[in-house]
């Protein structure tokens, strides 16, 4: 379940890297991707986000309770995403 939510976010950010779900989803990914942070993101952002994208938010946080966040699916995506957001 993980890879395919992290593929589906990767092909939501790279579809349309600059609409604002996309750039609602890279934030968090960005936030959990910084355990340093305290993974701070404001979950009144979870508000912002279509029903459909809430559910892969809340499973990219279960992917980082999971400690899986740092794997290597994880890195590859991550830069797919980076990729994508910086054009």
């Amino acid at each position: 379940m993980s890879n395919d939510v992290l593929e589906q976010v990767t092909s939501i950010i790279e579809t349309d890297p600059r609409s604002g779900q996309s750039l609602l989803l890279f934030a968090l990914v960005s936030t959990l991707n910084v355990e340093k942070t305290g993974h701070m993101y404001m979950l009144g952002k979870l508000k912002e986000f279509t029903p459909e994208n809430r559910q892969l938010a809340y499973g990219l946080m279960e992917m980082m309770a999971d400690n899986r966040i740092h794997d290597e699916a994880w890195q590859a995506a991550m830069a797919r995403m980076e990729q994508a957001v910086k054009g």
